[in-house]
């Protein structure tokens, strides 16, 4: 591997015949079979992937951003080679996508090792896509620009607007509470999602897309221009020419911009936007491919002093569309003021106070608020610790009801995801209002792969009877587009015999927001005897070949990002 650093364009990384020369000269007559030129085939290379499906709408506009980026490449006299990774669609990812995203990750990370590039350009967007590129790009560091396809524009109903997939979950929980029909949500159905892109409110994709600008790993204004607008392409055509700049400067890498001060920068945005608790997870895993790390204790911290600026739902009422209009990231840096550090660097060898200066100021706009009238005085995220959760679990308390952040209730436990739906809507349930509703074995391992099922559904005769909140407690995740008080990520995990493990039915749990704490009001004695009669771990049919194996052998918890323990910076 020795040569590789100096090597460039086609000579890079040779396949090995044991004979360099030959390697090259192989290699040149078997791509001049796709009928390129000397002259193209001399270019420093800028690789660019293809994550498009046709299991993926996030995805759609994928093909037009490709050709876009090619444009923007060959202008600037590089060579663009497009290349396929897996492609991961939220809503058609079985058990669930968080399963997917690190081997997405390796496949990425693997193939712009394989093969030669100057450059790299990802291009993401659907909620473990860009996770899982930046993961990659990081751990390869190969000059990187990346490019989220973009949210889609809002949809309309009855006069409303409407935007997926807050409005799904709101407008799904009228339909099971019985004041909407059959019609009405097959019609909702149908408008919820009208053009392609990423969810259009502050879900994980959105929330992934502003950190990405705000690291500096894509251009200013590239998280918010939505997916099917003219700007988008026209902003891949850009990214395609700062690629080329790349390729042919062999930098900056990632390594060389990215500082503690970065990712700083990125928890702050992540508070500030009230963006997904999914965020949280990706940037932990995204941080420990490098030198830099996230402190969960330091997150909290964060959060108490930077404000929600962000109207936009689930926190807020406004969509992307208008985030972006109002003068997307960067406005909102300019608004965080002193919360940020200017001195961060971009791809483009800019410093963040160079994209702040460029901001827009759109005078009337209200999606933007100044940090004198914020949306909400704390940030989006509070961590808390107890004895159920040791390690620590995180609540969306800018999307939670006032009234519950400090509540002592008793538990209603469901072992399982399939536990939980056979039994949620069962007439016959012990529940009331008060109640704290307990879902385990749906971490990383337990169910696998840490799926979006926090957001438990408030049992049917309870919504029946006009109840829209109540406290929630697991092992999972929930997506940033679910609103309501939950508290999510408890670590340990149940199936690793965690503490959420030993709750029984009836046992009183207390949350204090305000106190970061999350307690089971049980004494150590009893739950010294209940861990005790813990069945031992073993290994369950589901991981016994595969993937599946891999997965379940070395998944992390979700304080250290859910990636693998063989993937970290360096490695096991």
């Amino acid at each position: 591997m020795g040569n590789e650093k100096m090597a460039d364009g086609l000579r890079k990384g040779l396949a090995s015949y044991g004979d360099a020369g030959f390697s090259l000269f192989l290699r040149k007559a078997f791509i001049k079979a796709m009928g390129y030129s000397d002259d193209a085939l001399n270019r420093p290379i800028v690789g660019i992937t293809n994550t498009f499906s046709d299991y993926n709408p996030c995805h759609g506009n994928v093909p037009q951003i490709i050709e876009a980026v090619k444009r923007g490449v060959m202008l600037s006299g590089a060579m663009p080679m497009v290349f396929p990774t897996i492609s991961i669609a939220e809503s058609f990812s079985h058990p669930t996508s968080m399963y997917l995203r690190n081997l997405m990750a390796m496949d990425t990370e693997e193939m712009i090792r394989a093969q030669p590039m100057d450059s790299v350009i990802v291009i993401g967007g659907c909620d473990k896509t860009l996770p899982a590129q930046i993961m990659a790009a990081l751990s390869a560091d190969l000059p990187t620009v990346v490019i989220p396809v973009g949210p889609m524009v809002v949809g309309h109903h009855k006069g409303e607007v409407l935007g997926a997939c807050t409005d799904c979950r709101r407008l799904w929980g009228k339909y099971r509470a019985g004041e909407i029909d059959e019609v009405e949500i097959e019609a909702v159905n149908g408008r919820l999602a009208p053009s392609v892109g990423t969810c259009m409110v502050m879900g994980t994709a959105s929330t992934m897309a502003c950190i990405t600008e705000t690291l500096g790993l894509s251009l200013p204004m590239s998280a918010t221009i939505p997916a099917p607008h003219a700007e988008r392409f026209r902003s891949a055509e850009a990214s395609g020419r700062v690629a080329a700049a790349m390729a042919k400067a062999k930098g900056p890498r990632p390594s060389e911009f990215l500082t503690a001060a970065s990712f700083r920068n990125a928890q702050v945005v992540l508070q500030a936007i009230g963006g997904s608790t999914n965020g949280l997870i990706h940037l932990t895993a995204i941080a420990n491919r490098t030198k830099h790390r996230i402190d969960l204790e330091g997150f909290d911290k964060l959060g108490r002093e930077v404000p929600v600026l962000i109207d936009l739902k689930p926190s807020g009422e406004h969509y992307m569309e208008h985030f972006h209009h109002a003068g997307g990231v960067p406005k909102l840096m300019a608004q965080l003021g002193d919360l940020i550090d200017l001195d961060a660097r971009t791809i483009e060898g800019k410093t963040l106070r160079d994209v702040v200066a460029g901001a827009e100021d759109v005078p009337g706009q209200d999606a933007i608020r100044p940090r004198t009238n914020p949306i909400k005085p704390e940030g989006a995220m509070a961590v808390l610790h107890g004895n159920l959760a040791p390690r620590g679990a995180v609540i969306k308390h800018s999307a939670a009801s006032p009234k519950l952040l400090q509540h002592t209730g008793r538990a209603v436990v469901f072992e399982s995801v399939e536990d939980m739906t056979a039994r949620v809507d069962d007439p016959e349930l012990d529940v009331n209002a008060d109640d704290v509703l307990v879902l385990r074995n749906a971490g990383p391992k337990g169910a696998p792969g840490m799926p979006e099922a926090g957001y438990l559904p408030i049992p049917r005769k309870l919504a029946r009877a006009g109840i829209k909140d109540m406290v929630r407690i697991s092992d999972a995740r929930m997506s940033g587009t679910a609103f309501g008080t939950i508290v999510l990520h408890i670590t340990p995990e149940s199936a690793v015999g965690g503490p959420l493990a030993l709750v029984r039915n009836g046992d009183m749990i207390r949350l204090d927001v305000a106190k970061r704490s999350i307690d089971l009001l049980v004494d150590a004695a009893e739950l010294d005897k209940r861990r005790a009669a813990l069945p031992a771990p073993t290994t369950p049919d589901w991981a016994k070949r595969g993937y599946a194996h891999l997965f379940n052998e070395t998944i992390l918890q979700a304080d250290e990002g859910c990636d693998f323990d063989f993937m970290r910076g360096e490695g096991k």
